[in-house]
């Protein structure tokens, strides 16, 4: 239970760093570099696809070389050199390589930091375990936005973004700091191991056919960016944008455990098909949106849907991945989400500007749908304790 803590501990740190940014380069970009909805989308898009390829070759590093401490710490350092970064672009094409250096450490940090929790746990309380991980990264998540909330609120005049950049890397440095007490299980085992493309096709097939689903479920599901902007379209300035963003990421963190707890009596599956309805519930509402109000209470409902859906589907996976393939496995999903993240992106922006605001809202609702009723009809686990279903 330590290293849950000490690693969701890691995580809320570096996400306090993180989430004090993010909410914002939406509104730097466009308010001030000028940049369109659909730029928005590509700078997005690219930047979770090209970083998103490095997550399964992390997660198979992790496998075979059984050092996953080591690259977890090197993706959370990436976050200082993506403040650097931050702190030196001029022009959206700098904020374009700034998110990808972000990316990038995601992308490296992820499977190897998964694999920790899931060892860290045994199969009756992987829900949990995960629950636990996902409640304290967002509230890292909320205190950051939080932050960036009053720093904005307080403001006189023209907000200093780059003063709001250096104030962030003093929370990644303890989370750093955090991770260094994190205790790894090492396994004395061969270290020779056939590359995991040549056994693809002794793979669980509901792990194949949930993969599937992701990445269904993903050309919807575009960039957070999206929901900020269209808040801002519905009429809320830059100050509450963020605070609406902090409502997501607080019910978010109060949520992920009692959900993932929920997982390990009732399945997976079941805790993830109504995730993904209340997804396609949250993007309509988007789409249709005109009251500040109701926006606000649809915020909400997208924490409910996050703290349904990301613990929970790597529960799943980790309780069905080969043992050997595990750190793979987590990084061969994050990869298959990176990379749909792209299309889902550079489509939702183009759509919006084509199309106006409710169009991609509309795309993602279809689609979360369509892949609700894949898993709900097509995945076939018998339910048990920490089951799919």
């Amino acid at each position: 239970m330590l290293n849950i803590v000490l690693l969701g501990l890691t995580s809320f740190f570096s996400d306090i760093s993180s989430e004090m940014v993010y909410p914002l380069i939406p509104l730097y970009l466009t308010s001030v570099l000028g940049a369109t909805p659909a730029l928005v989308g590509i700078i997005e898009g690219i930047a979770e696809s090209l970083a998103s390829l490095l997550k399964v070759f992390s997660g198979y590093i992790t496998d075979k070389k059984n050092n996953k401490k080591p690259v977890a710490f090197c993706g959370y350092a990436t976050g200082l050199v993506y403040k650097l970064a931050l702190l030196l672009a001029t022009s959206w094409a700098g904020i374009l390589v700034a998110r990808v250096i972000d990316r990038l450490g995601k992308g490296i940090r992820t499977a190897p930091r998964d694999v920790l929790v899931s060892e860290s746990a045994d199969k009756n309380t992987m829900g949990r375990a995960f629950g636990i991980h996902k409640a304290l990264d967002m509230a890292g998540s909320a205190a950051g936005i939080l932050i960036a909330y009053l720093l904005l609120a307080n403001s006189a005049g023209a907000f200093d973004y780059k003063k709001l950049f250096i104030i962030s890397i003093v929370p990644a440095i303890i989370g750093l700091a955090v991770l260094l007490f994190v205790k790894e299980k090492k396994q004395h085992e061969a270290k020779e191991r056939e590359q995991f493309w040549k056994r693809m096709k002794e793979l669980d097939g509901n792990l194949k056919l949930y993969l599937l689903v992701a990445f269904i479920f993903t050309l919807g599901n575009s960039s957070n960016t999206f929901l900020l902007l269209r808040a801002k379209d519905v009429g809320f300035n830059d100050t509450n944008v963020v605070l609406l963003y902090f409502l997501y990421n607080i019910t978010a963190a109060l949520l992920s455990v009692p959900f993932g707890r929920l997982s390990d009596r009732i399945g997976r599956k079941r805790v993830l098909v109504a995730g993904y309805l209340v997804f396609a519930a949250v993007y309509a509402g988007f789409a249709f949106v005109s009251n500040s109000a109701v926006l606000v209470g649809i915020f909400i409902l997208y924490g409910f849907y996050t703290a349904m859906t990301a613990g929970v589907e790597r529960a799943l996976i980790a309780e069905i991945a080969p043992p050997r393939l595990k750190g793979t496995m987590l990084g061969l999903h994050a990869t298959i989400v990176g990379i749909a993240l792209l299309p889902a992106s550079v489509i939702a922006g183009f759509l919006w500007n084509l199309l106006g605001a409710s169009a991609p809202f509309l795309l993602g609702a279809s689609l979360s749908l369509i892949a609700a009723v894949i898993l709900m009809l097509l995945l076939n686990r018998r339910p048990s304790a920490g089951s799919a279903d």
